[in-house]
């Protein structure tokens, strides 16, 4: 090798995860799997409170408080694009999942669970959950293909190509 030959490194360069895209079926089987479990918890909170009526809405806002976290949601759109922000803190892209079906998107994460120490005694614990669960109605039907999704900075970002609108056909009806 010659003085004015040099190595050139390159560095690999690792492209963003994205989350996974599943099948509508399977994203409301955990749908009414949450569902169910909140219902149970809720139904433990009216029973702890002495079976009165009249605090179920209450009693169901701290069960899904406490199964799932918070992931607050912003939709805009424009002439070819529905756009949609996830707060998701927290979350690695292989941890959520997406689903999307005519103008319906769910949308749902789960973080590995960390392992505490049994010597460990918990005095005080605001992480509840370690998941969350969005259904969301998009303002107009989107395709399922060609979608760019994106998590940066805790924050997931859809870009969602809309369906071109069919205009109606008139049909010539013939007599017989």
């Amino acid at each position: 090798m010659k003085k004015d030959e040099s190595l050139l490194v390159i560095p690999e360069v690792k492209k963003p995860a994205k989350p996974v895209f599943v099948e509508a079926e399977k994203m409301f089987e955990k749908l009414a799997e949450i569902t169910k479990e909140t219902a149970a918890k809720a139904y433990d909170f009216f029973l702890e409170r002495g079976a009165r009526m009249g605090n179920h809405l209450e009693d169901w806002i701290r069960a899904e408080s406490e199964t799932l976290r918070t992931a607050p949601v912003k939709i805009t759109d424009n002439e070819k694009h529905v756009n949609v922000l996830i707060a998701v803190p927290g979350f690695k892209a292989e941890e959520i999942e997406v689903s999307i079906k005519d103008d319906l998107l769910i949308v749902s994460g789960e973080t590995s669970e960390e392992k505490t120490s049994e010597k460990d005694h918990t005095f005080y614990n605001e992480w509840r959950s370690d998941r969350f669960l969005r259904k969301l109605a998009l303002p107009s039907e989107v395709e399922t293909s060609n979608i760019d999704a994106r998590l940066k900075d805790g924050v997931l970002t859809l870009t969602l190509q809309k369906k071109a609108e069919t205009e109606a056909t008139k049909v010539s009806v013939k007599t017989a």
